[in-house]
This record gives C-alpha cells, sequence and structure tokens, in this order.
C-alpha cells in the first residue's frame, strides 16, 4: 500500500467487506443499535451467576451521580461498615461531600505548591503542561483518601448531605480550574518579574482564600462540630452532641490508617515485582501523613491477599479499568461480557503490560469486593462487586467480575497489612522508587 489511500485501496476495502455477508448484519446491527449493544452475550447472564461462597453484607448501594467521586464513595462505603456494626445500625451512609470539600481545597494548595516548585521550568515543558492539564479533577488513590481522612475525619452524610455541585461537580471543577491556571500565571509571571518567595507565598494566600470561598458557596460550609441522631436495629435512639469529625472516625470508625496499604499489578519490564513505587507530582495534601506509595506484586497475590481478607470479613476497595469489556445495565465484568471481537471480526491480543506501556488501559474506577465464589479447589472464579453507580444497575448496584478479567484490568487493591506474608511485608516497608508524573500508575480512580 502506497503512503495514501488511494481510490483503488477504497475499492479493495469494499470488496473484502462485500464476500462476508455477516458483515453487513453486523453493519445493520451496529448501525441501528450501537456497537456494545450489538455485541453483549446474553449468556453471560446464565455463566456468571449473583452467588457466592464467601459473601459480606455491605448495606445498600450509594450513587455517586455526575461526578468523579467513586474513589471517596468505595472508600466510604467500607468504612461505613464499621460504623453500622458499631451502632447496630441497618444501614446508613458517610458524607461524600465532606471530602470532597477538603479534596478540592486541598487539590487546590498542592496544585500551588507545586507551581511554585517548578517556577523556573519552561512554560511549554512537559512537566508544567502536566501540571495545567488537570489541576482540579475529581479522581484519586487511596493514600490521598487516607490522607484526608487523618487530617479531616468524616461525618454522617445527613450532617453535610450533597449538593448540586457535590452530585455533578462539572461546573464548579470548571470555575476553579479557570481560576487555578490563572493563578499559576500570575505566580509565574511575578517570578519572572523577581518577585521574593515571601510575596509569592503571600500571594498565595490570598489565592486559597478564594478558593475556599468558591467551595463554600458551591458546597456548604463543612461542620467543625456535629450533632446526630438515628435510631438502632433493636429500636433504641442515638444521639450524639458536640461531635468533631476526627472524634467521629476515631470512635466509630476505629482504623488505625497506618496498617492500610495498598499493592498494584503492573507487570511492565520497568517495574520490578517486589519493589514500591510513588509517582511525582501525585497528591492532594501537602505533607499529607500518607504519601502515595504502593508495592508491586504479581496478580495471583492480589487475589490471595483480598481473598484472605474477604475471609475475614472485611471487604476490599480496589482500582480497575471499568469499561474493558463491561456491561453497565446488566453489570458484568467478564472478558466475554461483549462479543465485540466476533461483531468486528479482529482480535484485540495486547496483553497487559502491552495495554499500560501504549496507553490502551490504566486504573479508571474504584469500587468494593463484597464477595468470592471458590471453586472445589478454593480457586476463585467470580467476584461480587459493589459499585457506585446505584441500585438501576447490575443487580441491585452489584456487578460480577470474572477471575480473567480480575487478572486483566485490576491494577490496584487495599488491604490490611496484616494479611501480607513476611517477605511482602519487609518489601513494602523499603523507599518507593519515584516514577513519572504521566505513569500510568498514576492515573487516578474517578
Amino acid at each position: 500500500m502506497n503512503s495514501m489511500i488511494t481510490p483503488e485501496d477504497l475499492q479493495k476495502f469494499s470488496e473484502a467487506f462485500d464476500r462476508n455477508p455477516a458483515n453487513a448484519i453486523a453493519m445493520d446491527a451496529a448501525v441501528q443499535n450501537g456497537v456494545n449493544a450489538s455485541a453483549v452475550n446474553y449468556t453471560a447472564a446464565r455463566k456468571y451467576l449473583h452467588t457466592f461462597s464467601v459473601e459480606i453484607d455491605a448495606g445498600k448501594v450509594c450513587n455517586q451521580k455526575q461526578s468523579g467521586r467513586c474513589w471517596m464513595f468505595a472508600a466510604l462505603n467500607v468504612m461505613r461498615l464499621e460504623v453500622m456494626k458499631k451502632l447496630n445500625l441497618d444501614n446508613m451512609e458517610l458524607s461524600q461531600s465532606y471530602p470532597l470539600f477538603y479534596d478540592k481545597l486541598e487539590k487546590s494548595n498542592y496544585f500551588l505548591e507545586n507551581i511554585l516548585d517548578t517556577l523556573d521550568e519552561p512554560t511549554d515543558g512537559r512537566v508544567i503542561s502536566f501540571l495545567l492539564a488537570s489541576p482540579l479533577g475529581d479522581g484519586g488513590q487511596w493514600d490521598m483518601f487516607s490522607s484526608l481522612i487523618a487530617k479531616y475525619g468524616v461525618v454522617p452524610k445527613d450532617v453535610m448531605p450533597e449538593s448540586f455541585s457535590s452530585s455533578c461537580t462539572r461546573e464548579m471543577a470548571r470555575y476553579m480550574t479557570r481560576k487555578l491556571r490563572e493563578y499559576a500565571c500570575t505566580l509565574r509571571t511575578m517570578h519572572a518579574d523577581g518577585a521574593s518567595m515571601d510575596a509569592l507565598r503571600a500571594a498565595k494566600d490570598e489565592m486559597m482564600e478564594t478558593i475556599y470561598r468558591m467551595l463554600c458557596i458551591s458546597l456548604g460550609k463543612p461542620p467543625v462540630k456535629f450533632d446526630w441522631e438515628t435510631r438502632a436495629k433493636d429500636g433504641s435512639f442515638i444521639r450524639m452532641k458536640d461531635c468533631t469529625p476526627q472524634e467521629f472516625f476515631a470512635k466509630y470508625v476505629g482504623w488505625n490508617l497506618d496498617e492500610y496499604v495498598t499493592v498494584i499489578n503492573a507487570p511492565t519490564a520497568d517495574k520490578p515485582y517486589g519493589r514500591t513505587y510513588t509517582v511525582q507530582y501525585l497528591g492532594n495534601v501537602r505533607d499529607g501523613k500518607y504519601p502515595v506509595k504502593y508495592l508491586n506484586l504479581p496478580i495471583e497475590d492480589l487475589k490471595a491477599l483480598a481473598i484472605a481478607q474477604l475471609k475475614d470479613g472485611q471487604v476490599v476497595w480496589f482500582g480497575s479499568d471499568v469499561g474493558q469489556f463491561s456491561t453497565r445495565d446488566t453489570g458484568f465484568l467478564t472478558l466475554d461480557a461483549l462479543h465485540v471481537q466476533q461483531l468486528y471480526g479482529t482480535t484485540f491480543p495486547m496483553d497487559k503490560a502491552q495495554r499500560l506501556d501504549y496507553g490502551e488501559s490504566l486504573m479508571t474506577h474504584a469500587m468494593v469486593l463484597t464477595g468470592v465464589n471458590l471453586d472445589e479447589n478454593g480457586k476463585p472464579n467470580r467476584w461480587k462487586v459493589e459499585n457506585s453507580w446505584g441500585s438501576d444497575v447490575g443487580k441491585d448496584g452489584f456487578f460480577v467480575m470474572s477471575d480473567e478479567w480480575f487478572s486483566e484490568f485490576v491494577y490496584q487493591v487495599l488491604l490490611n497489612r496484616k494479611y501480607f506474608t513476611p517477605e511482602q511485608a519487609a518489601q513494602f516497608d523499603t523507599a518507593p522508587i519515584v516514577l513519572n508524573p504521566w505513569d500510568p500508575m498514576g492515573s487516578l480512580a474517578d
């Protein structure tokens, strides 16, 4: 073939298409209904049952609506189970708007501090272009959430309920992003004009006051102390007075956040297993207690650790590429959920490492493992997944994930480090290798 597409090439392509009558049927279906709807494998419902040999009651499914807060929803869905257990509640939600407020505030400060750290980088260089691309995205990773909770605690949803802008962050984020890019320009211009660092920091303080005001107007002021009342399963009335968010977390969630760590599966040549990694410029809380850090392990180790935690009665936060070979309405995360290869008459043979290296896949969404089905040999074949897209998708909001899909598209798992082997524990405690800001393992779940 020549470097350009010729009329002869077009004729050849058309004749090859017409030689297979199945192409016309596939075209009719996809043009009318869309690719995924035309490729749905209806037998998946028979193969991937919503029954699991290990299963934990996770409460009612939540809905992040038109926001990228899956990492918060998934983390709070794990933590609320501790509150429900301690207070003997049928169900409850922790406020997702409360950490959103402080995440946006902290991300704004983190961004401006990164700008101050890179004042001499060229504006059109890769670093500044990266920082300016998305200074205030909704997404995040576990360690970012952990740093937020360590600093600000949690509150029940009744105390800081959802608002228009928490459920649909687009407008708020657009104006705040516009302001932060303006501030980056201001700080860099001041530096170029010879301003001292003291002058730059004074300017930054005023900028953060504006950011705080914008957040209060969009989301409401977060509580410093609160009263809360609810009723337990046995009908007893529960009343809390003058409680701080930090006190509520310490008493009713009760986690030692030092014990909760993440492991990843990144089978690329540049990331040997058994080593820890962090990502430059990835975070939200400046000098937060929990900088991003994870241990890279083979995928079977991630599964074994997740199973150990589930068997112990604890659900598991995890990050994956949810858009790959999945069906939203029926809730299947399986390699055969969609017959796209048959529809198009081609294959998609890249392996996990190749997909990471070539930008085809990365972590995009966080959910919660609430169960696993083990076969007669104790091997997993399907997993129960709590999503945060409401109860109208999947089975009452829960999805089924095949073990093969787990292998290919799960990238990160949160666990209590007590499930580590001694070797894994020693590996996690090593100093992390710093990855470039644009490394795929720096992606944010949203």
